[in-house]
């Protein structure tokens, strides 16, 4: 889809030289994996990694935090009790000019988190805290935006994306849980993290076929395009939806499809136009939020839904053996992606669902005209190098 992130991408038209991302099996924690230099997925979930950070205003569970001795904070002119949690300092171990941070929170009816993040400078030099979003799953009373802008020292913040003025050595996240004063809503952190990156414009090879070729997962199909012109005040559908049409054939491979509320009799899928409404972001004006869509699925799925960066297919080709399909944020010119369904998109998000015999990728485009031209068979080397370029390799991981 053409969306609005389309000068995001395009300032990330760099090419990564690595990544540091979990096994499919594994929890996501400092994970280290083909180490390079140059991506590092860092995140915070257990018991213990909750331990390590600094609590205010919240009590330690088994694999999350919780109110207790809330103190009063008002947002957006409205009453809450609210409670801190800060990470430790995470040190990737290069310049970092990118942060990408996603969460997994339960926040039940007029309950919300505030995910903010600060870098530090190889000088020492400590930022200030720059607020990435507020994020709930009802979108009330406050709605679940993002805060770009805010550069007014180390970085700033681009939708779902932190940049570095110049590089940070180390970094930090921290996440408000607040529900309305006087309540007793149960709103929890379960996880929080974020894959940090550094631009590299060195070309790299085609990387060769791995363990899944010739592995194709029976993941539902459902097209974007049937949607469009649904729903204005969620973006419209069409080319806007690849982000939430994407999420919900993920959902729906893991057997979850949630009743949707609100849309009209007669749609089509409604459960594509279900997911638009939960994973919009009143900030962007879009649904191609790439943490709010794995928060969204994050309430839904019993396992990990994070956002991470990957250095090549190779690196993917793990997760469709373990039987994780992933999503993945690609962009294109003319005549640049052969048999893709449109001629060009500045930023697109379609589902990666296995590897032919020879390495080449099928995916589900959400992009094809209806339910039956959504699978299709891409060029590895074509879409490798696209999908690097574009959003350096950026990745949805739901795990169900």
């Amino acid at each position: 889809m053409l969306r609005r992130r389309a000068a995001l991408l395009l300032t990330l038209l760099v090419l990564l030289t690595g990544s540091l991302v979990a096994p499919p099996a594994a929890t996501a924690h400092a994970e280290s994996r083909r180490a390079t230099p140059h991506v590092q997925l860092t995140s915070w979930s257990s018991y213990a990694d909750f331990k390590a950070g600094t609590r205010s205003g919240l009590k330690l569970g088994r694999g999350h935090v919780s109110l207790l001795r809330a103190k009063r904070r008002t947002v957006a002119g409205r009453a809450y009790e609210a409670g801190t949690w800060t990470s430790p300092w995470a040190t990737p171990g290069f310049g970092a000019t990118d942060l990408v941070p996603s969460w997994e929170a339960t926040t039940p009816g007029r309950s919300l988190v505030r995910v903010e993040v600060r870098g530090r400078g190889a000088d020492g030099r400590t930022g200030t805290w720059d607020t990435v979003a507020d994020w709930g799953l009802t979108n009330r009373p406050v709605a679940r935006t993002t805060y770009s802008g805010q550069a007014d020292d180390l970085g700033a913040v681009s939708v779902d994306t932190w940049r570095a003025a110049s590089t940070v050595t180390s970094w930090q996240v921290r996440v408000t849980l607040m529900r309305p004063r006087g309540s007793r809503l149960a709103v929890s952190l379960e996880r929080v993290g974020a894959v940090a990156s550094a631009d590299a414009s060195a070309p790299r090879p085609t990387s060769a076929p791995g363990p899944a070729a010739g592995t194709v997962l029976p993941v539902p199909v459902y097209s974007q395009m049937v949607h469009s012109g649904h729903y204005p005040q969620w973006g419209g559908g069409g080319e806007a939806w690849c982000s939430p049409t994407s999420t919900a054939m993920v959902l729906a491979y893991y057997g979850i499809s949630p009743t949707p509320t609100g849309i009209a009799a007669g749609h089509a899928d409604p459960v594509v136009d279900h997911t638009a409404k939960m994973v919009y972001d009143h900030g962007y004006d879009g649904t191609g939020n790439w943490a709010f869509n794995t928060a969204y699925a994050a309430t839904l799925v019993g396992g990990d839904s994070y956002v991470t960066r990957m250095r090549d297919l190779r690196e993917a080709e793990d997760h469709i053996a373990a039987g994780v399909p992933l999503i993945v944020s690609i962009a294109f010119g003319r005549n640049q992606l052969a048999g893709a369904p449109i001629s060009a998109s500045n930023g697109h998000l379609l589902v990666v669902v296995g590897f032919e015999a020879d390495g080449d990728v099928v995916v589900n485009d959400p992009a094809g005209a209806t339910n039956g031209e959504v699978r299709r068979v891409y060029d590895r080397a074509q879409f490798e190098r696209l999908w690097i370029a574009a959003s350096g390799g950026t990745a949805y991981v739901i795990r169900g």
